[in-house]
This record gives C-alpha cells, sequence and structure tokens, in this order.
C-alpha cells in the first residue's frame, strides 16, 4: 500500500470511528427513524428511483447566481412542458405529404424527417425541489450554475472530439479533406453510438431525456447502482481501495464508505475513452454522495475534479425519487442495426460522391 492509500485507508478509518460514536452518542435519533436499515444498521439504499426533471444541468443566464427559482416560475416551466407534451402528441393527418428530401429544416432528427417522438421522451413533470425550494439548475457550484471554464489542454482534447461531427447534408463531404473519414471502421464512432455507455454519462450519473432510472441492490460489502441508460451497471466495494493507477475502466474504479447516513462513493481510474464531455478521461476524480430522505428519496450529490480539463472542480446535486416501477432492459448494444446502417450509409453516399466526381476508385 502506498502513502497516499494508506492516508486515504486511515481518513476513512477516522471517518467511520467518529460516526461509530456519533451513533452510540445518539442512538436513539439515529436508529428511531423511517430510514430503512440494514443487520448492520446502516441506512439500505436497495430500491428503484426516478431522476427525471425539468430542471436543467446549467443554470439559464437570466438566473444569475440565484439557485431558487419562484414557485411561480416552477409552476409555468410544468405547465408549459404539459402543453408541449400534448401538443406533440396529437394525432397526425394520415393524407399528409412526406417531408421533403432531406427534411424541411425544422427541428427534429435530420432535418425532421425522423427519429424519437414525444412517446418515447420522460425528462420529468415539475423542477427540482429540494428542501422545500425548487432550484434553477442541477450544477451548484460555481456559484452561477455553469460549467468552469475549460483548461487549453481540455479545449483541444474537446476540439479534436468534435472535429469530425459535423450536419447531416447528405454527402460524403469527408472525401474532400486529406486523413482518415469518421466512418471509415465500427471503432472510430463515438461510445454512446456504439451503446457502450450512457449518454449522459453514469459517473456522475446526469439526468437525460429519457430513461432516468436507477435501481440499487445494497448488500454488506457492495452497492450494485445500475443506470437504465445503456444499462450501465456499477459495482461500488464498501471499505476497499482503488486498484494502481493503471487499471482502467470505462466507468472507473467505485469504492465506497458510510459517512453517518450518506453513502460515500470514490471514483477513479478512468480510461481516456470514457470521459464523454464531463471531463477528460484518466484525470478524473469524481466524488458522489447518497444521502436517503425520509420519503425514501435520495439526494445526490457529485463533485467532479479533473486538473487536466477544468480550472476547478464543479459540483451539482439533484433527487432520485423513490419509486415502485421496474426498470425494463434497454436493449441498445455494438453492433446492433443501427450501428451497421450508419456504415451502410456512409459507403452509399461515398459512391455517390465518386460517381459525381468521376473518381474511378
Amino acid at each position: 500500500m502506498n502513502d497516499s492509500q494508506q492516508r486515504m485507508s486511515i481518513g476513512r478509518y477516522l471517518a467511520q470511528l467518529g460516526a461509530l460514536w456519533l451513533g452510540l452518542t445518539i442512538g436513539s435519533v439515529t436508529v428511531a427513524d423511517d430510514i430503512p436499515r440494514t443487520a448492520s444498521g446502516v441506512p439500505d439504499l436497495s430500491g428503484t428511483y426516478d431522476g427525471a426533471t425539468l430542471t436543467p444541468l446549467t443554470r439559464p443566464r437570466e438566473y444569475g447566481d440565484n439557485l431558487y427559482l419562484t414557485p411561480e416560475k416552477a409552476k409555468t416551466l410544468s405547465e408549459n412542458e404539459r402543453k408541449q407534451m400534448e401538443a406533440s402528441q396529437a394525432a397526425s393527418d394520415p393524407n399528409r405529404e412526406a417531408p421533403p428530401e432531406g427534411g424541411d429544416g425544422s427541428a427534429g432528427a435530420a432535418g425532421n424527417v425522423g427519429g424519437y417522438n414525444s412517446f418515447w421522451i420522460d425528462r420529468g413533470t415539475e423542477a427540482l425541489l429540494v428542501d422545500g425550494k425548487f432550484r434553477t439548475s442541477i450544477i451548484v457550484d460555481p456559484s452561477n450554475g455553469q460549467f468552469p471554464q475549460m483548461t487549453p489542454a481540455g479545449q483541444a482534447r474537446m476540439a479534436a472530439r468534435f472535429a469530425n461531427r459535423r450536419k447531416n447534408e447528405g454527402r460524403a463531404w469527408w472525401l474532400e479533406e486529406e486523413g482518415p473519414g469518421p466512418y471509415d471502421n465500427m471503432e472510430q464512432r463515438n461510445a454512446a453510438e456504439r451503446c457502450l455507455m450512457s449518454f449522459s454519462g453514469a459517473v456522475p450519473s446526469i439526468p437525460s431525456l429519457y430513461n432516468n432510472f436507477k435501481r440499487v441492490v445494497q448488500t454488506e460489502d457492495s452497492v450494485m447502482i445500475m443506470i437504465e441508460m445503456i444499462h450501465d451497471a456499477r459495482i461500488v466495494r464498501l471499505n476497499s481501495e482503488h486498484p494502481p493507477a493503471h487499471v482502467q475502466s470505462w466507468l472507473g474504479d467505485s469504492i465506497g464508505w458510510w459517512e453517518g447516513d450518506t453513502l460515500v462513493v470514490d471514483t477513479t481510474n478512468f480510461n481516456d475513452k470514457s470521459s464523454g464531455f464531463l471531463s477528460g478521461g484518466a484525470g478524473t476524480h469524481v466524488v458522489e454522495r447518497l444521502t436517503p430522505q425520509p420519503n425514501g428519496d435520495i439526494l445526490y450529490h457529485f463533485t467532479v475534479t479533473d486538473e487536466s480539463q477544468w480550472t476547478q472542480p464543479w459540483s451539482g446535486e439533484y433527487l432520485w425519487r423513490a419509486s415502485d416501477d421496474k426498470v425494463y432492459e434497454y436493449a441498445c448494444h455494438e453492433g446492433n442495426y443501427a450501428l451497421g446502417n450508419i456504415m451502410r450509409g456512409a459507403r452509399l453516399l461515398e459512391q455517390d460522391f465518386l460517381q459525381e466526381s468521376g473518381d474511378a476508385r
């Protein structure tokens, strides 16, 4: 065990010792509550939770440093969402004409020629409510509710990731440029498109347009957190240590311990392909705090630290609301027909391009 691991182990031992002393001192207060507990007395987080919320990750600029939304604004937000969903679910005209080739340019997938309709969307029905107050954003630090500034290295990394992401114009534009194209092989496609990991990230877990359920299964020595989106399953080893830094994985390595009634989850050892837009990969350190609420919900708080990507750490929190619903299989997997169709479509566009240019390749 190196010095860093020893310090972490000692610090965690002292925190647990303090929590135990507090429990012995005010045991009647700690145990005599409505929070389900395991045989050892720690909260039992096992269950299903819904993280959908209309509150955005980053705060609308109009609210500045104001974390709170007035009840009137929150009501308006819910009402507007209800009206929008009702309008989008209205019956279509069966005699309508087909959209123009390439789409009409309006909002929607590929120029609104297809894609998910509102049947698939589940982004919640109300703003985030914590301690009786509505929130304007999930991010609470920085105080303006925005991501901190990226480092120069982070900006370069993001520019490289998005260099080949362009609007679909129905032509093989990449053949006009030097170097490999974005559709040369399937392993060039991004992790979400290949159904390898969550679109919105699993560590930390961020609400998205749909598939916001979580399933927690807890034992005395581990906690499994399954994210509905892309069926990511995280195994949090309790009272353990991280492996050496060179041992890396898509979801990182998660260890956890209890601080009072809060489960603290510490995740490191990410690989450079798993970072998405939230981090730089291997340098990422995420600390999550799951605190059970009297009504069965979980207050989920997270902090992301990555000196290679961000000029400062950033934090957010939102509620995982207890639910009796089930989490069904999310049947997205690498190699499914969508990924094959993407590659076949690229080959057809390349054939058209070569024919039009007279290139005999």
